[in-house]
């Protein structure tokens, strides 16, 4: 199966989410893009999946996906390495 991005080094910095997707370092502002992620304990929000395809990410316990396009278009993208 081909994957729609590749989603590495998902994590977190007090409100920010940060991810590597297809080589480009993303920052998420959380407040910005999911109000239960932004105001969850730091162990709930480590507690996700990234789908095998590459679309999105998951939280169980909050019951809240997020696309990874969306995200790359609210991030402040900048080239890994």
């Amino acid at each position: 199966m081909k994957r729609h991005h590749d989603v590495q080094n998902v994590r977190f910095k007090k409100h920010y989410l940060l991810l590597t997707v297809d080589g480009r370092d993303c920052r998420i502002d959380l407040r910005q893009q999911s109000k239960k992620l932004a105001s969850a304990d730091e162990r709930t929000k480590k507690n996700f999946e990234v789908s095998p395809s590459g679309y999105g990410i998951h939280w169980l316990e909050l019951d809240e996906d997020l696309s990874i396009d969306g995200m790359i278009k609210a991030a402040k993208t900048r080239k890994a390495g």
